[in-house]
């Protein structure tokens, strides 16, 4: 199973067009179909309000959308503590609260996370660290991976 950021489902839609890229779409439905793509509430909203109809292509292909549990809530707090980030006060360079609640929701399901945010040098604050740099860190360990990378993993062939 795979859980998708906002970013990349965006980042698919706007330089995949259904219209130009049938065949991939018809693949992704089928891993929505098949359960092995995922995307958190909190990135379907997101999804939601920067490309509509891609999130009504997502409902309609079926998409399961993983709730935020307290025990996701809770791993999201330790993560967000571990870059030092106190209350609201987020990095701008950085990762945001759906961020960490995304990060947690893929490490609660031992899930691969798809994600186009940036992957960076690692900055010397914590807080300024994006995606792919907190799921890199020891103690959240989540493996994080491109749009791009997600397509060659597959092996999968579009004609």
């Amino acid at each position: 199973m795979r859980v998708f950021d906002a970013s990349s489902m965006i980042y698919a839609w706007d330089n995949y067009p259904i219209q130009q890229f049938p065949g991939l779409w018809e693949w992704m439905a089928d891993q929505i179909g098949q359960g092995e793509l995922t995307m958190p509430s909190v990135a379907l909203d997101e999804v939601g309000h920067k490309a509509p109809e891609c999130a009504d292509w997502l409902k309609a292909s079926a998409l399961e959308v993983l709730e935020i549990s307290n025990a996701i809530l809770q791993d999201a707090m330790r993560i967000k503590n571990l870059l030092g980030v106190v209350g609201d006060n987020y990095h701008p360079k950085g990762v945001d609260e759906n961020d960490l609640l995304i990060i947690a929701t893929a490490a609660s399901r031992n899930a691969e996370l798809v994600s186009d945010e940036s992957k960076q040098k690692l900055p010397d604050v914590p807080a300024k660290r994006k995606i792919p740099a907190v799921c890199s860190m020891d103690e959240v360990g989540v493996a994080c991976i491109s749009f791009i990378e997600y397509i060659k993993l597959s092996g999968a062939v579009f004609r």
